[in-house]
C-alpha cells in the first residue's frame, strides 16, 4: 500500500490541475444551463407568435410610440392601416423555398411605400416575385391599388446587416436585408416619419394577376440551444473523465525526490 507520504506529493501535483478543471466545468456548465435557458424562451416565444398570428388586426402604432415599442411583442402582430400607395418599388432578394402560393424558388419581396392617413410612411411588403419578374412591366397588372385603401397584414422588424451582408444596388433597388427607412430614403421620400418597421400583407391581398403573390411571410427562429446545450454539457463529461485519466496517472508516479 502507498504511505501517506507518497500521496501527498500527487495530491500537490493535482492541486492547480483539478483547481483548473473545476473552474472550467462550472462555466461549461453554466453555459449549458444557459442555453437551457434560451431554449424554454424561444419555445415560449415560438408559441407566442403562433397565436399571435391568429388575432385580430389592431391599428398601427403612431410614431410617438415607435421608440418605446416592444419589437418580440409586435413582431408578427396582425396590424391594419389606411392611407394610400406612392410611386416606386424595391425589391428584398430572397429563396423561397417554401411558399405558400404557386411560386417559389429564387426571387424577390416587393416593398411598396405607403402613406398613412397620418402622415408617415410604411414600406409595405406586396409578395413574392419570380426572379425574372421583378421589374413592373414584366408583370402587367401587378401594380398596387390606387387611391385611398385599407390595408391588413403582419408587422415585420427590421433586419440588422453584418459585415457579410451585401449592400443594396442602387440601380436595380435590390436588398438583401430589410431596413424599412432605407428603403424609403432610397425612393426619395424624405417628407414624413419613416416607419422604422414594415408590413407583410397577407394572402387575400395577392392581385387578379397573381404578382406579387403575398402572404408570404416567412415565420421562422433559429432554434439550435438544445444542440448547444448538450455540447456544452457534453464537454463537461469529456471534462471529467480526462481529470479522472491524468488523475490517476498522477497517482501512479513514484513520489519525487
Amino acid at each position: 500500500m502507498t504511505s501517506n507520504a507518497a500521496r501527498r506529493p500527487a495530491r500537490r501535483r493535482l492541486l492547480l490541475p483539478g483547481l483548473v478543471a473545476f473552474i472550467v466545468f462550472c462555466a461549461l456548465m453554466a453555459l449549458g444551463t444557459w442555453q437551457v435557458m434560451r431554449l424554454q424562451w424561444k419555445l415560449a416565444l415560438i408559441e407566442r407568435v403562433e397565436e399571435r398570428l391568429g388575432l385580430a388586426p389592431v391599428d398601427l402604432p403612431g410614431p410617438q410610440a415607435w421608440a418605446g415599442l416592444d419589437e418580440d411583442a409586435w413582431d408578427y402582430r396582425p396590424v391594419r392601416l389606411s392611407g394610400r400607395f406612392l410611386d416606386g418599388e424595391v425589391y428584398y432578394y430572397l429563396a423561397l423555398t417554401e411558399p405558400r402560393g404557386p411560386l417559389g424558388g429564387p426571387g424577390y419581396l416587393v416593398y411598396a411605400p405607403f402613406r398613412t392617413d397620418a402622415g408617415p410612411v410604411v414600406m409595405v411588403n406586396r409578395g413574392f416575385v419570380p426572379e425574372a419578374r421583378r421589374l413592373p412591366e414584366s408583370r402587367p397588372g401587378s401594380e398596387p391599388p390606387g387611391g385611398e385603401a385599407e390595408i391588413t397584414g403582419l408587422w415585420r422588424r427590421d433586419e440588422r446587416g453584418n459585415m457579410f451582408t451585401l449592400d443594396a444596388d442602387p440601380k436595380t433597388r435590390v436588398w438583401f436585408v430589410r431596413e424599412a427607412p432605407k428603403m424609403a430614403a432610397s425612393l426619395g421620400i424624405d417628407d414624413a416619419p419613416l416607419a422604422p418597421f414594415s408590413v407583410d400583407l397577407r394572402a387575400e391581398a395577392t392581385p387578379e394577376g397573381g404578382l406579387p403573390q403575398a402572404g408570404e411571410t416567412i415565420v421562422s427562429f433559429r432554434n439550435n440551444h438544445l444542440q448547444y446545450a448538450v455540447t456544452w454539457y457534453g464537454l463537461g463529461l469529456v471534462l471529467i473523465g480526462v481529470f479522472i485519466a491524468f488523475a490517476r496517472s498522477e497517482t501512479r508516479r513514484p513520489p519525487e525526490a
